[in-house]
């Protein structure tokens, strides 16, 4: 059995919630076994990511014998004489070995977790983020809608929608935009929105759900540390990439001088980084398994989190593959903690059978692979446009302490 022809999709979510488009990969061997897979992240357009998928693929992917994960990893990794973590081609690898790992169960009849060391956990705790009910084509508040990334009567409601579901954890960012010039002192207004915000979630939820401050990278380190004083007395269950990701010893200062727990990990890649994350004291990690390298290396990641007493709730901010592949990394994982998810209609369409939840758990799957099926004609009919947005975009604006313009205003 070997690796042989690869096809590849942009699909575009109506709604805008998991990103602007999915980068989706299908992996064919010889002897007819498919594989599908996505890319998480590439910072290109998604018709350019496609073609460094594609590329990849031929140079050192195409005839291989798909059980090599390890030989392919370090081929790519090492690619153009980089051996180091970059962001994009792993995003370019990751997609393709999930896919692989897909034929893998497939072929040994297996679900993936089977070939990770086997089932440990019976079901895998889920979490969301706040979503509004009704969304624009960007992903904010439609016409009308509440605003639930900003108002915390918003949010409290809209939580309550959710643990009406099952969920027993939700997630927001009310700390304000998040701006290309790197992290910011926030200003007294956004830090009293924060604190109204998760004052108002704990009155709303009690101890039913818990609280996951996010952030993105927003803030300077006294400023991370003004913050989490402020939210300490709700008892989030953690505090997310609080500086820019490229400022590890900071973050690792704003994790020694608060009782929350800090997590960080989506824009990292490799277990490089997170070995670098995990030594400056963060003790949650949120691999993303379409970008960390893919699912081998993921579970690699998580391994290495176990030395230090830490564990792994992963990240999904994307389509149901790399879902669904991150749900076989969990179920393997004796540290696993939460995993993050998404479902919108557009999440359903796409695959034959939608990904299933019990009462905001998620039920282990028996099928070989990822246990999923791709429906090619929903993702054919939702193409991208060349040249369009990015999968994720931050803001061009500079900002400054003393910022009270709205968010609109800023975008």
């Amino acid at each position: 059995m070997l690796l042989k022809d690869i096809k590849t999709w942009v699909t575009v979510p109506p709604s805008g919630i998991g990103g602007a488009f999915w980068v989706i990969v299908k992996v064919t061997t010889d002897d007819g076994i498919d594989g599908i897979g996505e890319c998480y992240g590439i910072p290109v357009s998604g018709d350019i990511a496609c073609r460094m998928v594609e590329d990849t693929f031929e140079r050192y992917i195409a005839g291989e014998d798909p059980h090599h994960v390890e030989t392919l990893f370090r081929r790519v990794y090492s690619a153009g004489f980089t051996q180091r973590p970059d962001v994009s081609m792993m995003g370019v690898f990751s997609g393709i070995e999930i896919a692989i790992w897909d034929i893998l169960g497939k072929a040994h009849d297996q679900p993936v977790y089977q070939l990770l060391g086997g089932q440990f956990h019976d079901r895998i705790r889920t979490y969301t983020y706040l979503y509004p009910e009704a969304v624009g084509a960007d992903g904010n508040p439609g016409d009308g809608a509440p605003d639930v990334y900003h108002d915390g009567d918003a949010a409290a409601a809209r939580a309550l929608d959710y643990i009406d579901m099952g969920f027993t954890a939700v997630k927001q960012d009310p700390a304000g935009p998040y701006s290309f010039q790197g992290g910011r002192e926030l200003s007294l207004v956004e830090l009293a929105r924060c604190e109204d915000n998760v004052r108002k979630l704990r009155d709303a939820v009690g101890d039913r759900a818990d609280i996951l401050f996010g952030t993105h990278g927003q803030m300077t380190t006294s400023s991370a540390i003004r913050l989490a004083r402020r939210l300490e007395p709700y008892d989030p269950l953690w505090f997310e990439e609080p500086c820019p990701p490229d400022q590890m010893e900071a973050i690792g200062r704003v994790a020694a001088a608060t009782s929350i727990p800090v997590a960080t990990g989506e824009r990292l890649t490799t277990r490089v980084e997170f070995h670098q994350a995990l030594k400056a004291g963060v003790s949650i990690l949120q691999p993303d398994v379409g970008r960390s390298g893919g699912i081998w290396e993921t579970k690699k990641i998580a391994a290495l989190a176990e030395l230090f007493n830490a564990q792994i709730a992963p990240h999904i901010y994307c389509g149901p593959i790399a879902h669904a592949a991150a749900t076989h990394v969990a179920f393997s994982c004796p540290n696993f903690l939460i995993l993050e998810t998404i479902q919108t209609e557009f999440h359903d369409a796409i695959l034959l059978q939608p990904l299933p939840w019990e009462a905001g758990y998620m039920p282990a799957p028996g099928e070989p692979g990822l246990g999923i099926t791709l429906n090619e004609t929903v993702v054919e009919s939702h193409p991208y446009t060349p040249g369009g947005r990015l999968h994720l975009e931050m803001c061009q604006t500079v900002l400054d302490s003393n910022n009270r313009k709205t968010i609109t205003e800023l975008d």
